[in-house]
């Protein structure tokens, strides 16, 4: 059974918590300065465990991803905001030949979701009188705004459609996730839509991720655990 250390135990983190044993692993860390057997990451705070989820906040995370790199424990990483950081994060990572994977989203339909936006911009883009617009929106607590995944799908998406797509981001509620990628036409209108109804499809994602990642070293990301 993996070992598996917690890091940030808000919503997704106790999520995590609850379907790890059902996913078969074994807790053996919950790291968080905010009810957390432990409030900061260190090789004995991470108690031997085969690898780490880091589901924290935007000014935490690169200090605990480098600890957990610095203690040779693989770390799969949810949280998003600190992607101003990433190039000297995975620089790290690869001269310590630790492990790494960073995610903005865990959900499988979302990978897909993206696949379908890549196809329908490429097959939209020299279509007269489109225009595309994207609008996420998320619970009221999120940090971010605009959301890494919808970040993310625009980088995919504008590659194709060869300029920037704007993106629109509300936070209300306790909405775990939604992103529509809207084309607009004088006369018609193409909306396509990915929503989660339950932050569990994240954790399961996560788990799912974090079980790949042992045993590897590099930077990956949901795209590597798809393609197995």
């Amino acid at each position: 059974m993996p070992r598996l250390a917690i890091i940030g135990l808000g919503k997704m983190g106790r999520t995590i918590e609850q379907l790890a044993p059902e996913r078969g692993f074994e807790v053996v860390a919950r790291v968080d300065p905010k009810g957390g057997e432990a409030a900061k990451v260190t090789r004995e705070t991470l108690n031997r465990a085969d690898v780490a989820v880091e589901f924290s906040i935007p000014t935490s995370a690169p200090a605990n991803i480098t600890a957990a790199v610095e203690a040779r424990c693989p770390i799969v990483v949810g949280t998003t905001g600190w992607y101003d950081k990433r190039a000297e994060i995975e620089a790290l990572v690869l001269e310590r030949k630790g492990a790494i994977l960073i995610a903005p989203n865990f959900s499988v339909g979302v990978a897909a979701f993206g696949e379908i936006v890549k196809a329908a911009t490429r097959a939209l883009k020299s279509a007269p009188g489109f225009d595309a617009h994207l609008m996420e929106t998320h619970h009221a607590a999120k940090k971010d705004a605009p959301s890494g995944t919808a970040a993310t799908l625009e980088k995919l998406a504008a590659a194709e459609w060869g300029r920037a797509i704007p993106i629109t981001s509300i936070r209300t509620g306790s909405v775990p996730g939604t992103h529509e990628f809207l084309f607009d036409a004088p006369f018609e209108q193409i909306r396509i839509t990915h929503e989660a109804r339950d932050r569990r499809v994240f954790a399961d994602g996560a788990l799912l991720a974090a079980k790949w990642l042992i045993g590897r070293h590099g930077v990956f990301t949901m795209s590597d655990v798809l393609a197995g």
